[in-house]
């Protein structure tokens, strides 16, 4: 087991190189993104909507 330090010595060398993780969000956060997400999936799927009503009732 000649390479159990070895392998010790490059796990600490790459912890040091790899970037630092990010710290989680708070729920607060979390959740206010969540609401705003939402909220402009809506307003894009009420814009689809109203180009979708328009162009059926042009093509008419």
């Amino acid at each position: 087991m000649t390479r159990g330090n070895q392998r010790e010595q490059d796990r600490l060398r790459a912890a040091k190189k790899a970037p630092a993780k990010k710290p989680k969000e708070s729920a607060t956060n979390l959740a206010k993104r969540k609401e705003a997400d939402a909220e402009a999936l809506r307003a894009k799927q009420k814009k689809k909507e109203e180009e979708k009503a328009a162009a059926g009732s042009s093509g008419k």
